[in-house]
């Protein structure tokens, strides 16, 4: 009873639903894993890392050019902004679990490079529109290109690192959106000084220079992105074994994946909690990824200081984001530091709706900077605890892009929760998001009660098969 307590306890704040990876097979004796880990980081996250931190500086860099000439030179009025902001997630949402079926039979450094050198084309396209419409096409064509690149980037990770080691490689790996919020901010700033120069505004020059850049990076990649275990070269026969033996992913990695295995994802209780659980918390991330700009512009701020002054949320994220990883690994649990994320974006909250005006612009800021802490914080350990309660190709190639695809359709939500009507002071935004946090408080405790539930029929399961093998002696 006591064992059996001290489990539940574990899996109700963070655990799997299954036995521990420290339960599996130890590795083979001749491979340090010190080492082994050590070599994996080198290899797997610092490409993952450059790849997802093109994308999303060149997803949100539009948040940085409304703030120029933009939307006086495109005819943007009334909600024309906001929608060229939703239609980047329609194909976004709805090719993830294909993307991911994709990747697993092209192999990731071919997949992951392709999505990103597309995804750099269409940004140069996007330097050069001259209306609304052609705005919309490249936008469109953005989210086709960067389907694959979030969920298929954690759908590889995961096969890499047991759960002890995940939180902090997620947390590497889900810094680079942050990373590019606060780097997207300056590069802004100089490339507002950009204006005119050889015909061009100076947003043109966003979009140009940062495709260039997801190009270049596009191409290191097809040379330097892993793949899976099975399939890395650099690792000897005696290393993949410990990789997979430590991860207990065991499936042959040429299974397709059928219909049938969908439907059985379907019944899992646990994939839409965790799709609604990421919902939740991607509005609050995705509304001031876009529009963290425009908040702060709206307190006073030129052009040049409001990209200045778009970093410092961004960076405190990243701190918040490496503590919590830290300590989210070295304790075991997820849930915490979940709700921890969560209060944070209330108390923000509660600060931009109450304090307004130059003589609370401290407090108002202060806003700012704890929803993004918040949001972005608690976003990083969702994804590792409902990808680590996930096993196998199968589940994991379908499971992460459901996850990610549903949630990402909040992305919808956040890019109508500011509009022009509702400035300056954006009540009605705020009040969405609060709704949305609260909502995501109560959805993240039925995961935890869910996993907890499995845990025990599980361990009861475990007891009775180790009774009976007792009496069979």
């Amino acid at each position: 009873m006591g064992v059996a307590s001290e489990h539940n306890n574990i899996d109700l704040i963070g655990g799997s639903s299954r036995p521990s990876d420290d339960d599996g097979p130890a590795p083979p004796l001749n491979v340090d894993e010190a080492a082994l880990i050590r070599k994996i980081d080198i290899r797997v996250m610092p490409m993952l890392f450059a790849i997802y931190f093109v994308a999303f500086l060149d997803r949100v860099n539009i948040s940085n050019a409304l703030t120029m000439s933009m939307p006086d030179d495109l005819n943007l009025y009334g909600d024309r902004e906001n929608v060229a902001l939703l239609i980047f997630y329609i194909p976004y949402i709805i090719f993830e679990i294909p993307s991911n079926i994709v990747m697993k039979k092209l192999k990731p450094h071919i997949w992951l490079s392709g999505c990103i050198i597309a995804f750099g084309i269409v940004m140069l396209g996007q330097a050069f529109v001259k209306s609304y419409s052609g705005l919309i096409a490249t936008r469109f064509f953005l989210g086709l290109a960067e389907c694959g690149i979030f969920p298929g980037s954690f759908y590889l990770i995961s096969f890499w690192y047991k759960r002890a080691e995940a939180q902090k490689r997620f947390t590497m790996y889900w810094s680079s959106v942050i990373f590019a919020g606060a780097f997207g901010g300056l590069l802004a700033s100089a490339i507002a000084k950009m204006d005119g120069m050889r015909g061009l505004e100076n947003w043109r020059w966003i979009f140009l220079l940062e495709g260039i850049a997801s190009i270049l990076v596009g191409i290191a990649a097809l040379f330097f992105c892993a793949d899976f275990p099975q399939q890395a070269s650099w690792l000897s026969e005696d290393e993949k074994a410990a990789v997979i033996a430590k991860t207990r992913n065991y499936e042959e990695d040429d299974i397709p994946v059928t219909k049938s295995d969908l439907f059985e994802c379907s019944k899992d209780i646990k994939m839409y909690l965790g799709a609604f659980m990421y919902f939740c918390i991607v509005i609050p991330i995705y509304a001031f990824s876009y529009f963290a700009p425009t908040i702060i512009k709206a307190m006073g701020y030129g052009t040049i200081q409001t990209q200045l002054h778009s970093v410092p949320p961004f960076a405190a994220a990243i701190g918040l984001c490496i503590l919590t990883a830290y300590l989210s690994d070295r304790w075991g649990i997820r849930y915490p530091f979940i709700l921890l994320g969560d209060l944070l974006i209330i108390i923000g909250l509660a600060l931009m709706l109450t304090m307004h005006g130059t003589e609370h612009f401290s407090a108002e800021y202060l806003g700012v900077c704890f929803i993004t802490m918040g949001a972005f914080s608690s976003g990083a350990i969702i994804v590792c605890w409902v990808l680590m309660n996930m096993h196998g190709h199968k589940e994991r190639s379908i499971g992460s892009g459901f996850v990610i695809g549903i949630g990402n359709a909040g992305g919808i939500v956040a890019v109508f929760c500011f509009t022009k009507d509702d400035a300056p002071l954006y009540k009605h935004g705020y009040w969405i998001l609060m709704g949305v946090t609260l909502a995501g408080i109560v959805i993240t405790a039925l995961y935890g009660l869910v996993v907890a539930r499995e845990r025990r029929r599980q361990l009861r399961a475990e007891d009775k098969a180790n009774s009976e093998k007792v009496l069979s002696l």
